[in-house]
């Protein structure tokens, strides 16, 4: 866990979408519609990892490059496609003009032997093949608690401290951070508190039967599940 915690420490002020740096909070993406528009460029080319057997694929980039890691069905190792970023270009911009260029070379070779399994075959050898832990592509289980995250919010908490040691301790401990704060005896703001008692008061009953949302996939990059054909964004620790 530790590690997922410096990622997410290195990555908490850079658009998990398009790279642009985040002046505000805790948010991930700079808007909705940057987020959308890489999930749907994703969403188009989900033919090339199928083609390709992903079990499991990644989606990530840098300034430089973007990078995409998947294991097939039918392996234990990581075969890894990267394509240059373009200059003025999007991440989702660039996953798709590589999504195109990987396609073509899967659709002439599927062309000249008339086997889709040789196209694929010809693919996948020319991927590097990633020494890497399998682990950094197939993903993480996190569990998230089944509770609003504005009772989180009013509370100063994050769901991974819920994770670990006594939840009711953690809790309260973190009202009682927040009462010194925020109790307008000591002059703080009365609409303010009034919400981290309803906060205190929700999170309390949710501890004396704690139950949580599992998730998989990993922090930083975007995850392809082949069971499910799906793209899914990177989860929150």
């Amino acid at each position: 866990m530790n590690d997922l915690v410096a990622i997410k420490e290195k990555r908490k002020n850079r658009c998990l979408a398009c790279g642009e740096t985040i002046q505000r909070g805790r948010r991930k993406y700079c808007s909705t519609d940057c987020r959308q528009r890489l999930r749907n460029k994703l969403d188009l080319r989900t033919g090339l990892v199928q083609a390709l057997n992903a079990q499991y694929a990644t989606f990530y980039f840098s300034e430089l490059l973007i990078i995409m890691d998947m294991i097939p069905f039918s392996s234990r190792e990581i075969y890894s496609f990267s394509f240059p970023r373009s200059r003025g270009k999007k991440p989702a911009d660039d996953f798709s003009r590589m999504a195109d260029h990987l396609g073509e070379i899967w659709w002439a070779e599927q062309r000249r032997t008339n086997k889709k399994y040789l196209a694929s075959k010809f693919l996948l050898e020319r991927a590097v093949r990633n020494t890497s832990s399998v682990s950094c592509v197939k993903p993480y289980e996190v569990r998230t608690p089944s509770i609003q995250k504005k009772s989180l919010q009013h509370l100063n908490l994050d769901s991974g401290q819920l994770n670990r040691g006594d939840p009711q301790q953690v809790i309260r401990n973190a009202y009682r951070r927040q009462v010194k704060i925020h109790h307008p005896d000591l002059g703080g703001d009365a609409d303010m508190f009034r919400k981290i008692q309803t906060a205190y008061e929700s999170l309390t009953l949710w501890a004396k039967n704690p139950t949580f949302v599992k998730r998989r996939g990993f922090p930083d990059k975007w995850f392809y599940d082949g069971n499910t054909n799906k793209w899914l964004q990177p989860i929150s620790l």
